[in-house]
């Protein structure tokens, strides 16, 4: 990853897609048909609305959950399956809805997931007990998997990328204060439906999106390799609740994996993908930038209320302006990444994702722990926003969307690692 990237693409839609993979991809690729050029066509900003809703959703519960437990009757630790449902299915869900988009493509795709998340959204409001309530979050979740993988597919480049990334960030930096006020004002209901307003996208969406490379339908799908691959998910997905099990099942099911690509490596997850380095290493890397966020996020305001001695207001609205000022800023390295080398991009990212945590731990000010988790905010959604791009161009055309899928999942577990370290340490 140090050759330098291509100048700005948004005048110049074809810059990235136009190259040819590698050799270490397997050999020159064809270049991309002409309806793939046009991907650009899609505004960013209705990207950034078709995925950032899944976020703000995700995040509206964290603050409604002793509400929630309340009026049905279940105690809180029940009522926070409707969280762990909700963050499993989007991270399992991520790389089936791009094998999906490759042999469905964009509009199929599309649509089902808007049925499912309007469907899931009507589970919601009507809920009265908490399994519909999980059943009604759950197609949520795996509605609002495909549209975020949709729109980053979609994206192209890292300055369209950093629209959804940042959009995502600050949307759910806001997510635990609407759901707040939903609640107070409307209802839990409410605060839980926020996953409808991807559904203003679609139309826009589906009337301008590209046709994506498509795999023939003919193909049988890898059944063995999608079912190996949710396992290996769910497990990293459930390290935070039950460390050892979880562990041993992901170090079990990786293994599977392994032999499974050598045996079918046009499967479930091309052996074209695996052996890439460029993939393997932006995925690697924002599942590390990833974590840290994730890390600080939990951390670092139970550190300023715990030991610093800071209200709990205090601690909401100094975490809310550190998360909403470093997505927005995420934004800045995502558009002139396209006039930095990659070389110059990761040192930004690696250095300052390793001296956001540091400074967290080292710090004896408690403000510092502010801009620490800003600062990791912002390093985690440019990383997503560039990196992805970098991952997607390095594998031959026909299996980017795999690529995408694989390298969001990449990003998304960083959510389950990082609560699970913050719990091993200490404040």
């Amino acid at each position: 990853m140090t050759h330098t990237a291509s100048n700005d693409t948004s005048n110049a839609p074809n810059s990235l897609d136009s190259r040819r993979s590698s050799p270490a991809c397997g050999g020159t690729d064809p270049a991309p048909p002409r309806a793939h050029q046009r991907s650009y066509e899609v505004p960013a900003l209705l990207l950034g609305l078709l995925a950032t809703p899944a976020a703000l959703s995700a995040n509206s519960a964290t603050t409604t959950l002793p509400d929630i437990g309340e009026d049905l009757g279940v105690p809180v630790s029940s009522a926070t399956w409707i969280a762990t449902t909700f963050g499993l299915l989007m991270a399992v869900c991520t790389p089936l809805m791009a094998a999906l988009l490759k042999r469905r493509g964009v509009r199929a795709v599309v649509l089902a997931c808007a049925a499912l998340v309007a469907a899931g959204t009507l589970l919601v409001v009507v809920a009265g007990s908490l399994p519909p309530l999980i059943l009604g979050r759950g197609a949520q979740a795996i509605g609002g998997s495909g549209l975020v993988t949709t729109a980053i597919t979609l994206a192209g480049t890292p300055r369209r990328m950093g629209v959804v990334t940042a959009g995502s960030g600050i949307l759910g930096s806001l997510g635990p204060l609407a759901g707040s006020l939903l609640t107070e004002f409307v209802s839990w209901h409410a605060a839980l439906s926020l996953s409808a307003l991807a559904l203003l996208a679609t139309p826009g969406v589906i009337r301008t999106a590209p046709a994506l490379p498509e795999e023939d339908p003919r193909t049988p799908f890898d059944v063995v390799g999608a079912v190996v691959v949710m396992a290996l998910v769910s497990a990293l997905v459930f390290i935070p609740r039950f460390p050892l099990p979880a562990l041993v099942g992901a170090a079990v099911m990786a293994a599977v994996l392994v032999v499974h690509v050598r045996t079918r490596p046009d499967g479930f997850v091309p052996a074209a993908v695996w052996r890439t380095p460029v993939f393997l290493s932006a995925s690697v890397v924002v599942c590390a930038l990833s974590t840290s966020y994730f890390s600080l996020l939990y951390l670092v305001p139970r550190f300023l209320k715990d030991s610093a001695g800071w209200d709990a207001g205090l601690v909401g609205a100094g975490t809310l302006v550190a998360l909403l000022t470093g997505s927005a800023a995420s934004w800045l390295l995502a558009a002139f990444s396209t006039r930095m080398s990659r070389a110059a991009v990761l040192t930004v990212l690696l250095a300052l994702g390793a001296l956001a945590p540091v400074t967290a731990t080292v710090t004896p000010f408690a403000a510092l722990m502010l801009v620490a988790s800003g600062v990791s905010v912002f390093v985690s959604s440019s990383g997503q926003a560039t990196l992805s791009v970098y991952a997607a161009d390095s594998v031959p055309y026909g299996q980017r969307p795999t690529a995408v899928g694989l390298f969001t999942l990449s990003y998304q577990l960083g959510g389950a690692f990082g609560p699970a370290l913050a719990t091993l340490l200490p404040t």
